[in-house]
């Protein structure tokens, strides 16, 4: 804090001082002339005009990317769900068809068998008939 307070103080100092040293030269008459350096500055206006210009462009510009961003990730993600539903479709169809074909029970297997040959032999019967 005291560190502070000379700081403070020895520039007042030195500011007061300078001022003082300024003020005597201009009572003596030994007022040094400057030439003033002019730097071009742009107009407030003007440059209020162009930064809203900027602002305004870059502003269009990025919503442009983000509503095109939002196409693009909501496109992906629709392809994404296609290819995902015809995967569990293809998959579900393959488990249908697999549990499809359950063992036909022996007894079952032997009356179709006969029902084949009882039509056989009638077919037989039918064209021995005929001629």
């Amino acid at each position: 804090m005291i560190f502070i307070l000379i700081l403070f103080f020895a520039s007042l100092i030195a500011i007061t001082s300078m001022i003082g040293w300024k003020l005597f030269k201009l009572q003596s008459g030994q007022v040094v002339r400057k030439e003033e350096i002019v730097l071009e500055t742009p107009v407030l206006e003007e440059f209020k005009k162009t930064s809203i210009k900027k602002i305004k462009v870059l502003g269009h510009k990025s919503l442009v990317e983000t509503i095109r961003f939002y196409f693009r990730f909501v496109n992906l993600l629709k392809n994404k769900y296609q290819e995902i539903k015809m995967k569990v479709k293809n998959i579900r169809l393959r488990d249908h068809r697999e549990t499809e074909k359950p063992e036909i029970s022996k007894f079952l297997k032997v009356v179709s068998e006969y029902k084949q040959k009882i039509r056989k032999i009638k077919d037989r019967v039918k064209e021995e008939e005929s001629l």
